[in-house]
């Protein structure tokens, strides 16, 4: 669970700091602000639904649910476009000043 930070994506393998948020927002939501939580695997429906969690009534067997997760990288890069960078630091060092920004 993260909690909005600059520095909330940053791994043991990756120290990069950068939030959640990637490069320009997600598509169609925008900005994280608030706390958040990364879910393994997909969630069904539209969009902005509201996903409730709970404990699951049946108890699990499956000997890969109970193996704590290491998580070696977050992708932070633009969701539009090809995404070749994390941070937006990254971005303006790669483009250098861009004759729209000199003036």
């Amino acid at each position: 669970m993260g909690k909005g930070d600059t520095n909330d994506c940053s791994t043991e393998t990756d120290l990069t700091e950068k939030s959640i948020t990637p490069v320009g927002g997600f598509p169609h939501y925008g900005e994280i602000n608030e706390d958040w939580l990364m879910i393994k695997g997909c969630v069904g429906g539209s969009r902005k639904r509201a996903v409730t969690l709970r404990k699951s009534i049946v108890t699990t067997t499956k000997r890969s649910h109970h193996e704590p997760l290491n998580i070696k990288f977050i992708d932070t890069s633009s969701k539009y476009g090809h995404g070749l960078f994390q941070t937006l630091e990254e971005k303006n060092k790669f483009l250098g000043t861009l004759a729209s920004k000199s003036n």
